[in-house]
């Protein structure tokens, strides 16, 4: 993964490597081969819900004052309010860490796709351009994963 991704670096500071490359990624009309169409579609399926994923996460709310209160003042009412908030926020987290389970057990998957085989990495870029755009927009997702859950800190 390290070539794969240090083809991508357009640092001419890069003192490792005296070859440049020179490639052309068109994420807007990349279209997979049938060689990497099973798993474009396996991939484009976990990425239908990153959107909604992003939302919720971007409008997500704690009930720390809720369960503060109810643990400060346990009457059966601040515990039922308490209850009440957190209930739907545990089913959010838990679509939270479903969904991360699916970019878990994709990434890899795209990473040997894309890093195996006797090509040389910029081939794979070259060629299989669609999974780079996938693997892309899930690099995308997780920075904006957690920049919007650092937000709420």
């Amino acid at each position: 993964m390290g070539k794969l991704l240090s083809l991508l670096s357009r640092e001419d500071s890069n003192c490792c490597t005296k070859q440049k490359y020179d490639v052309f990624l068109d994420f807007e009309n990349a279209q997979p081969t049938e060689a990497e169409e099973e798993l474009f579609q396996e991939v484009h399926e976990v990425l239908q819900d990153s959107e909604s994923i992003l939302e919720d996460i971007q409008f997500y709310k704690g009930a720390g004052r809720e369960i503060r209160e109810a643990i400060a003042n346990p009457t059966p009412e601040c515990q039922a309010k308490a209850l009440a908030t957190v209930l739907p926020l545990v089913s959010h987290l838990k679509r939270f860490y479903l969904f991360s389970t699916q970019l878990e057990s994709i990434v890899p998957k795209i990473l040997l796709q894309l890093c195996s085989g006797p090509e040389p990495p910029a081939q794979h870029l070259d060629t299989q351009q669609a999974l780079v755009k996938q693997f892309a927009e899930i690099l995308e997702f997780v920075l904006k994963f957690d920049e919007y859950k650092v937000s709420k800190k």
